[in-house]
């Protein structure tokens, strides 16, 4: 079933300046959790020395950052110190911020729909990861961008997941193809032969979530994969995983599992707010370096923005 579902609404303006003040909310457990205790040890101590270090590996780890980014960041920072000769543990906080910022810089790569018409876009993800909300917040960033969009249910486990998307396909003025009951890949394929038919520039097609160890289901998300590339041998042209924050290092196993199964293309970090766990990207950027598509600091559509690396820490170290 097509449906056409229409709103008054008009998109909002989402300046900058507002954009960095909510990040800098948004992300604000997380600086309590990283930005003081490094602070005070800065303060605490007067020379570099190995015990800063060893505080300051504990603090990181706190902080979900990982072992392996832990180690490169402490790496870096004595490789820093020693060629610029520091002395003073007062100038470590910004050899930090810069050494966090270049570690995160690869993740920082904009997602380009212009490639493909329709450009499909396939988002992935464990049960109440943000996936639906995620695509309705896309929908209307890529409107705003004077893009066509067409939603596809492909959550055809919940009916819950079907309202949602009616939902947002409402809010923003956007069709919705939708089958009760149908296959997921069997609704994606009609989805992009109907954006295709209609001259529609992007196609968000929705999935169900699943867990990684749910191997029946994973096997069910590489079908739907299949099948796109079926209805366009170009796609999917994006395949996105969909990261709540609050998992924290439980989130670079989703990421090495999905990668496996999918080869992820992009990562959404929603509820980046509710969280002090935010120090995970850097573990990311490490370990299994997909580019960060987005991030989300709030329930408005507004609260999602392409991720950027030096906005990012900058808000962690303010």
């Amino acid at each position: 079933m097509l449906s056409f579902l229409k709103s008054d609404k008009k998109p909002s303006d989402a300046p900058s300046g507002g954009w960095i003040a909510r990040l800098k909310q948004g992300l604000s457990r997380t600086r309590e959790q990283l930005n003081r205790p490094v602070s005070d040890l800065f303060r605490s101590h007067a020379k570099i020395d190995e015990e800063l270090y060893e505080e300051l590996e504990t603090i990181l780890l706190t902080s979900d950052v990982g072992v392996e980014a832990t180690q490169f960041l402490l790496d870096d920072l004595r490789r820093r110190v020693k060629k610029e000769r520091l002395e003073d543990a007062g100038q470590l906080k910004a050899t930090l911020r810069q050494s966090l910022v270049d570690l995160l810089e690869p993740l920082a790569k904009p997602l380009d729909i212009s490639t493909h018409k329709p450009y499909v876009i396939m988002l992935a993800g464990v049960n109440g990861a943000g996936k639906t909300t995620t695509i309705g917040k896309l929908a209307r960033r890529f409107q705003d961008e004077g893009k066509s969009v067409l939603l596809a249910a492909g959550d055809t486990f919940r009916a819950a997941a079907r309202e949602q998307l009616a939902a947002w396909g409402e809010r923003n003025n956007v069709p919705v193809i939708m089958q009760e009951g149908n296959d997921a890949a069997a609704v994606i394929f009609d989805a992009i032969h109907s954006a295709r038919a209609k001259g529609i520039d992007v196609v968000l097609a929705d999935t169900a979530g699943r867990l990684p160890t749910q191997l029946h289901l994973m096997e069910e998300l590489k079908k739907i994969k299949r099948v796109i590339a079926k209805a366009d041998p170009s796609g999917p042209h994006e395949v996105l995983l969909v990261l709540d924050s609050n998992t924290g290092q439980n989130g670079l196993a989703q990421v090495k599992a999905f990668d496996d199964a999918l080869g992820v293309t992009g990562l959404v970090l929603t509820k980046l707010d509710g969280t002090a766990k935010g120090g995970m990207i850097a573990a990311i950027a490490k370990t299994r370096p997909v580019p960060v598509r987005f991030i989300g600091v709030g329930e408005q559509q507004e609260d999602l923005h392409p991720f950027a690396a030096d906005e990012f820490v900058d808000a962690l170290f303010e």
